[in-house]
């Protein structure tokens, strides 16, 4: 028997409690329905709970306190007094919903889960930014943090000095940002630029204890089941990878490039930092708000996890392959077979580094010297104006040389790529220069580059037109053959342009190109290179490239020249007729319609909300009318009532004001 009453007991509770949520959720939903915006779930429901003991508790006080026996039958007076109080109840925990979305808005706390489960990598990650600060503090740039590229300190040589020192100590990622930085000329300072060229990815190798563990995890089995030979000794050292030669059984000459223990996560917890560091920017930085801070981390972010995916290198490699073998150009054959996402296992070249090549090149015949230049430059831009796809890292580290003349190029993990529109343009703004033309130069400029501000179209002519104008009669022997490039550029940054990424990923790989051919051959003229590329930028089958462009083009204006002789009737009818009309919509972008819109909106309520808490008000404190209960007026309950629709009326009008709209709930 008393089994059986617990059991009832037991499955009473779960009953009422079902019910509670049931009600709860109910209420909750209506909140969120009232208000208009997309409240998190757990703090609606939380509120929902406390208002359904609240509210039970009132109504059960009431009935006991003011001689109301809860077992009579009510009458409507009493029954429509009840509904009141549980509509300003509602009200109340309404207008509690908002105070709380005020102080602390949707999604700025952690998960939940977070919160319990994600103690270790708090630590872990709040560890590490503290030795962030700290760098940035040892380094004088604690107190900069927020306006870094302030236009003020834009020649302070010793902090841009600090500021590469910093990145330096503080990891491969930093590195990495400085380096993405040097190439934002359009963004920077040129002393920011010239200080953040400088930073090296080079790093001490970890011994072979640390890496052949890694390794045979990689591969899953023995490294003696794979390699007949591995060297312990690392061929070359990075933060995030290490290069070791070995050989495979068959006798195959190999390289292994391994991803180094640890720099994955490292690297993924520093991004995470970067976004965070990012927002703070955003929100209290005007100048970090209009360098567009946030796209840059992203940017980043998306890059970074290509590089530390090496099956992404390897499709690098099969894309750039067949332009590279055209032009002679040696890339290393992968062994897919024995590669993987943190792993590759390619041909071993023997060739030597350009940056450690000044013997072999001593030795090398100057005409060779000349035309292993020349094909490079002729390669490199070809990817870039042709075919679209090329590398982007082209430092004397990456590009090898043979006694022969031969070339090779090295580590694919920053591979550029542009659009047929871009492409074109590039190639016709190199064609123009070489033409003479800077009319055709400057409308290449405006669709290569975004459209700043006030752009005066004349004055960027005219500057165009005086850079033609002195490079016209070609660059000259010896150095500066990327004075145009560089000059260019700076009419670029003086006229307020923004350079996409990809863009400015190809003049990272001219100028690092420039720095290699510089030790190969200092006396080619890479401008003029370039703008004999621009002639055929078209494509590679000259006048018969251009006749497709045309041929293509003008079938592409086929429809519109269908129907141009009968619209040009309509319009000559209508004119002659008197009735010709010109409809023009004042406000045409959706952004621009939706924030109109949502003026209007919170304008209606917070009218409507103040005209129904005036009325309400007025209504209560009217005297007389028939009594509803004893003690209220049928005026004051429908005063009561009004005030009621003008408070959540308000309520509304605030939430709309500090919502952020439809975003996501809270987990």
């Amino acid at each position: 028997m008393f089994l059986l009453n617990a059991l009832g007991g037991f499955v009473g509770f779960l009953i009422s409690l079902a019910v509670l949520a049931v009600q709860t959720w109910a209420i909750a939903a209506t909140l969120r329905r009232v208000l208009g915006v997309r409240v998190g779930w757990p703090r609606t429901f939380i509120v929902g709970v406390f208002t359904i003991f609240g509210l039970m508790s009132l109504l059960q006080r009431m009935a006991t306190e003011d001689g109301l026996p809860v077992d009579r039958d009510p009458s409507f007076g009493m029954l429509a007094y009840f509904g009141l109080m549980v509509l300003w109840s509602f009200a109340i925990a309404s207008a509690i919903l908002v105070g709380l979305e005020m102080i602390v808005p949707t999604g700025s706390v952690p998960p939940l889960r977070s919160l319990v489960f994600g103690w270790g990598h708090r630590w872990r990650r709040g560890r590490r930014y503290s030795q962030i600060l700290a760098i940035a503090t040892k380094y004088g740039l604690g107190s900069q943090m927020r306006g870094l590229f302030n236009p003020k300190r834009s020649n302070d040589r010793d902090m841009a000095e600090n500021l590469r020192l910093a990145l330096e100590e503080a990891g491969v990622t930093f590195v990495k940002l400085g380096q993405m930085l040097s190439t934002r000329a359009d963004l920077l300072p040129p002393i920011y630029i010239a200080e953040l060229s400088k930073l090296q990815n080079d790093a001490a190798p970890l011994p072979w204890s640390e890496m052949r563990p890694q390794l045979e995890a990689e591969f899953a089995r023995p490294l003696a089941e794979i390699f007949a030979s591995i060297d312990e000794q690392p061929l070359a050292s990075a933060s995030v990878a290490q290069v070791h030669a070995a050989t495979l059984r068959d006798g195959t000459g190999v390289v292994v490039k391994v991803q180094r223990p640890g720099a994955e996560e490292q690297m993924t917890m520093d991004v995470e930092i970067l976004r965070r560091l990012a927002n703070m920017w955003h929100r209290n930085s005007p100048q970090a708000k209009a360098l567009g801070v946030k796209g840059l981390v992203e940017g980043f972010s998306a890059s970074l996890a290509e590089e530390l995916d090496y099956r992404i290198e390897i499709d690098n490699m099969a894309a750039l392959r067949a332009s590279l073998t055209r032009h002679r150009i040696r890339i290393p054959e992968v062994r897919e077979d024995l590669s993987g996402r943190r792993l590759i296992v390619m041909e071993r070249f023997d060739g030597t580094p350009v940056g450690k090549a000044s013997s072999v090149l001593a030795e090398m015949p100057a005409e060779t010297r000349k035309a292993t230049a020349a094909r490079l430059v002729e390669a490199v831009l070809g990817q870039i104006v042709n075919e679209g796809v090329f590398h982007a890292d082209l430092h004397a580290g990456n590009v090898l040389i043979w006694p022969d003349g031969s070339a090779g190029l090295l580590d694919f993990g920053s591979v550029g790529r542009l659009d047929s529109p871009t492409r074109r343009s590039l190639g016709l703004l190199l064609w123009a220069i070489d033409a003479d033309d800077p009319v055709l130069a400057t409308d290449c400029m405006i669709a290569l580059l975004d459209r700043p501000e006030g752009l005066d179209d004349r004055t960027l002519q005219r500057e165009i037109g005086v850079l033609i104008t002195r490079f016209r009669s070609g660059f000259g022997s010896g150095g500066g053959s990327l004075d145009l490039f560089a000059d260019l550029f700076a009419i670029v940054i003086r006229n307020g342009f923004t350079v996409p990424p990809q863009l400015a990923a190809a003049l990272r790989s001219l100028g690092a190109l420039e720095g290699t051919l510089t030790i190969i051959e200092p006396k080619l003229d890479l401008g003029a290179a370039a703008r004999t590329m621009g002639k055929s930028s078209l494509g590679s089958g000259g006048a018969s490239a251009l006749k497709d462009e045309l041929v293509n083009r003008a079938v592409g204006l086929l429809p519109i020249l269908g129907t141009l002789p009968r619209q040009i009737g309509k319009i000559t009818e209508q004119l002659e007729r008197g009735s010709f009309t010109v409809n023009t919509r004042l406000v045409s972008h959706p952004a621009d319609r939706a924030y109109l819109d949502g003026l209007v909106q919170q304008l209606v309520v917070a009218l409507l909300s103040g005209a129904a808490v005036l009325g309400g008000i007025w209504l209560f404190v009217s005297p007389g009318g028939p009594e509803l209960i004893e003690g209220v007026s049928l005026y004051a309950f429908l005063g009561a009532l009004l005030a009621f629709a003008g408070f959540m009326l308000s309520l509304r009008a605030v939430a709309m004001v500090f919502g952020r709209g439809p975003t996501r709930d809270d987990p």
